[in-house]
């Protein structure tokens, strides 16, 4: 309590205490700055009009000293008027009492403060426990990041007569898209490509049972795999979408391109299932997106799906990009198949990573950041053909 007069403040101090309040009095505002400085009050009474600091100017200042928690501040006045009102409240003034002061007033107005200080410390406790929540959140999230990416195969694979370059970059923590490849039988692999709907832990956790029912080591499990041999393209994606359909547990989906690719020819099956478009870069010609779309996978249970036949030369490269790519936002909107093409086309000499990192740094000039929003993964196969 901050008072110049020493009638009032033993007065005052006299019935707090009776009240059950720890009292700590000040004869200027300046003495009670000092006092709030060396111990946090939860509330103040200070007198309007003092010598030296007013009660306003002990307001600002006393709302200017770190603390840990709210104080509650209220201003002793003979002052009532709308302007003096608005004047207290600009200066950071809870409350108001009017001198002469009625004893039953100063009570009800003291336990309103206490209610609002009760009030405030549940809602900082509650924020406290929010935080530790967030951080272990943050925590097991980044662990999940660090397994999802643990599913993404090397990011160069070498295999005979060819090379696989692997992009993987998720958004945020978790993502739904997927990249990888497993062997089907000598010379042959299959390279494929996921994007799950949607974004967060449950496209993530989707994406990681794809990830187990494609994988490169556990061939009984493999959905391109019926009694130990290889399936014919078409018929995986059928089988996955079959799979999905009887069993979804909500309303996500996936777009997918699967290839099977014979190594020794070139000879290469490819179905396209509601993802964007390949793009064949072949040396001399224009890049040329394959394909007609396709359903999504998991969406309608007896839909088919039919493979295309690509034959591979030595020196094609054939990019599988995610729609974080087709659908990078810039100035123009996004970036589609034709920009991606337009991207692609002054890319003609580089191969693998040098591929790779160029398409990244396209896309970043494109849309005038590197922070995409959402999941960029693709595949790019350079084809050499017979070693």
């Amino acid at each position: 309590m901050a008072d110049d007069s020493a009638a009032q403040r033993q007065m005052l101090s006299l019935q707090l205490t009776r009240w059950g309040y720890d009292v700590a009095v000040a004869a200027s505002g300046q003495e009670a700055v000092e006092l709030a400085r060396a111990r946090e009050f939860d509330i103040v009474l200070s007198d309007w009009v003092m010598p030296g600091m007013s009660g306003l100017d002990l307001c600002r200042a006393f709302r200017a000293i770190p603390r840990d928690s709210y104080g509650y501040f209220v201003l002793i006045s003979a002052k009532s008027g709308k302007s003096a009102v608005a004047d207290g409240l600009e200066s950071g003034a809870d409350d108001f009492l009017t001198k002469p002061i009625d004893a039953a007033e100063l009570q009800a107005r003291l336990h309103a403060g206490e209610r609002i200080l009760r009030m405030q410390a549940e809602l900082r406790q509650r924020n406290q426990d929010l935080e530790r929540l967030y951080s272990a959140l943050e925590r097991d999230l980044a662990e999940a990041r660090r397994l999802q990416l643990s599913l993404v195969p090397e990011a160069v694979v070498p295999l005979p007569g060819a090379e696989a370059t692997f992009l993987m970059q998720p958004s945020g923590h978790l993502g739904g898209d997927l990249v990888g490849w497993f062997p089907l039988a000598e010379g042959r692999v299959a390279l494929f490509s996921v994007d799950v709907s949607g974004h967060g832990v449950a496209s993530a956790l989707m994406a990681a049972r794809i990830a187990a029912l494609l994988s490169p080591h556990a061939r009984d499990q493999n959905v391109a795999f019926l009694e130990g041999r290889p399936l014919a393209a078409g018929a995986v994606v059928e089988r996955l979408n079959r799979l999905l359909c009887a069993d979804q547990q909500g309303d996500l989906y996936l777009t997918m391109l699967y290839v099977d690719i014979c190594l020794a020819s070139g000879s290469a099956h490819i179905v396209q299932a509601g993802h964007p478009h390949p793009v064949l870069l072949s040396p001399g010609h224009a890049p040329r997106p394959l394909g007609e779309g396709g359903f999504p996978v998991g969406l309608v249970p007896d839909a088919g799906y039919e493979a295309l036949t690509l034959q591979l030369r030595p020196g094609d490269r054939l990019v599988i990009p995610s729609d974080g790519i087709t659908e990078c936002p810039g100035p123009d909107g996004d970036l589609g198949q034709a920009g991606l093409c337009t991207l692609l086309q002054g890319q003609g000499a580089l191969r693998g990573v040098a591929l790779r990192d160029a398409i990244l740094t396209g896309l970043a000039a494109y849309a005038g950041s590197s922070d995409f929003p959402d999941d960029m993964s693709a595949v790019i196969l350079d084809y050499r053909g017979p070693d």
